[in-house]
């Protein structure tokens, strides 16, 4: 009887630990899938984070070219701007678009002396840039308008944020300098680098204004 019970103590005991060792055995597997899973996330959350600075160092990069031109001559400046960089393009627009009488400087009356003789005047735009933030480059172009830029110019530069941006003034005149009109403007914004302008011709080739653009270290590359 002794040796019966004996018999039946071992066999419960054997049992008792083949269970352990596949109970084990289980939870090793369990966790080894657990962090077989975990590497996968880790992966595809870094492959992610890795797409998205590729995709930030991309946006990082965008020009925009804006340009303000009564008569297009400053037009075909900012377009061989454009087209040499592959930039964006956006013209500002009056909201009321200036007529010949408006533009006729021998009228002390006329809607450009009237404006102009104004510090405060902010003529209307008609549209506006979608997405600013993405853009870090801004070339901004305008004609000198008695030593000046447009009040026009004005207006645009105080309707966004340009905290962070790098700002290329360049202008077009009949043989005005920029004198003081990108210092003044850049007395509207805050945050913004603003980097030296130049006067350009219409007439001016893309090669001679691309010459002028790449010189100014932007590092587009």
């Amino acid at each position: 009887m002794k040796k019966i019970i004996r018999i039946l103590l071992s066999m419960v005991i054997i049992l008792g630990l083949v269970a352990c060792g596949n109970s084990a055995s289980q939870s090793s597997k369990k966790e080894t899938t657990e962090k077989s899973s975990a590497d996968a996330e880790s992966t595809d959350v870094s492959e992610s984070q890795s797409e998205d600075t590729k995709e930030s160092q991309v946006k990082g990069n965008k020009v925009l070219v804006v340009y303000f031109s009564a008569t297009n001559t400053t037009k075909g400046v900012a377009k061989h701007i454009a087209n040499g960089l592959n930039a964006d393009i956006y013209e500002i627009v009056p909201k009321d678009p200036y007529t010949d009488a408006d533009l006729d400087y021998d009228d002390n009356n006329s809607r450009s002396t009237l404006e102009m003789n104004d510090p405060d005047a902010r003529p209307a735009i008609s549209g506006s840039v979608e997405n600013m933030k993405q853009y870090t480059i801004v070339f901004i172009g305008y004609p000198i308008w008695w030593g000046e830029a447009p009040r026009i110019i004005n207006t645009f530069v105080e309707s966004y944020d340009f905290s962070g941006k790098t700002i290329v003034p360049f202008c077009t005149s009949g043989g005005s300098g920029m004198g003081s009109s990108a210092t003044n403007l850049e007395q509207l914004t805050s945050g913004a680098k603003w980097l030296s302008g130049r006067r350009l011709n219409g007439s001016d080739s893309q090669d001679t204004v691309m010459e002028w653009v790449n010189g100014l270290g932007l590092n587009l590359e």
